[in-house]
């Protein structure tokens, strides 16, 4: 095996994107979703090559990123959501499952998901965060989705020499 460095590839051109969006605090998951599909068309990642679901809120997202998963059709998955504190303990359940259910399914299923759910003590932090954020989720996932593809190869390079 040769040792390298794989530089950031933020090509999304022929990859195929996966967003679940929740609907809950809906101003800001729209404007989630908006950064990120903006971001998304600036890295060439087609339009035909996005499929865009949408979900009650935080806690609906693992499923809906499983179930796009098991398809074994994306390059790369694409969390959106907003969990924003509120009086009772709720936020930290919310804030902690859903990001524990994005985490897994992502090990589970070998698929890069990149995990643009904000969690804000207030509407107007996530208001300020929300365009970054989606942007960068869109980044994270055409990053992460070239390095698997690299990697996949590389692993079958492997086998085939051995």
């Amino acid at each position: 095996m040769t040792i390298g460095t794989f530089e950031a590839d933020l090509n999304g051109e022929s990859l195929r994107i996966g967003i679940v969006q929740a609907r809950f605090n809906e101003d800001v998951c729209h404007g989630l979703l908006a950064a990120c599909l903006a971001e998304l068309k600036h890295l060439g990642v087609a339009d035909e090559d996005i499929l865009h679901v949408t979900v009650p809120g935080a806690l609906e997202i693992p499923l809906a990123l499983q179930k796009m998963a098991e398809t074994d059709q994306f390059d790369a998955l694409i969390a959106l959501g907003a969990v924003i504190r509120g009086e009772t303990y709720h936020f930290e359940l919310v804030s902690n499952e859903s990001g524990a259910g994005i985490t897994r399914i992502g090990l589970d299923f070998g698929v890069p998901i990149a995990n643009a759910v904000l969690t804000t003590e207030n509407d107007e932090q996530a208001e300020v965060r929300m365009a970054e954020k989606g942007a960068d989720a869109a980044r994270v996932a055409v990053e992460m989705a070239n390095l698997a593809i690299v990697l996949e190869e590389l692993g079958q390079a492997t086998d085939e020499e051995e």
